[in-house]
């Protein structure tokens, strides 16, 4: 009876072990798709070769899922952005003022006519 209960706890191992290594290469595709990745297919399929690289990749995938934040990209982009957002508010009120000085000139020229 106790070689039988040995086989099945040997058993029951292997298969916990199997797929809770899937289940933990599958993380950063969890992590992907929290986020609204753009690549989470590309980091699924990564994870499954990764699987057969005995994981060495693993830790790249992870990397290159949670750089991706929901919102705000990679991050790199929205600096350029908020600069540009500045020059154009530095642009219209540069603009607002030009259209001031020329009115004024306007009402210069109409006073002397």
């Amino acid at each position: 009876m106790l070689d039988y209960f040995a086989l099945f706890m040997v058993f029951f191992v292997i298969i916990v072990l199997f797929y809770g290594i899937i289940v933990v290469h599958d993380i950063p595709y969890e992590i992907a798709l929290k986020r609204n990745h753009p690549q989470a297919d590309a980091i699924h399929v990564a994870g499954w070769i990764s699987l057969f690289t005995l994981g060495a990749i693993w830790p790249f995938l992870w990397i290159w899922a949670t750089l991706y934040k929901p919102g705000k990209g990679w991050g790199f982009v929205q600096e350029e952005v908020d600069e540009l957002k500045h020059d154009e508010q530095e642009l219209k009120q540069q603009l607002t003022a030009l259209q001031e000085e020329v009115a004024a000139l306007k009402a210069a020229i109409a006073a002397k006519e």
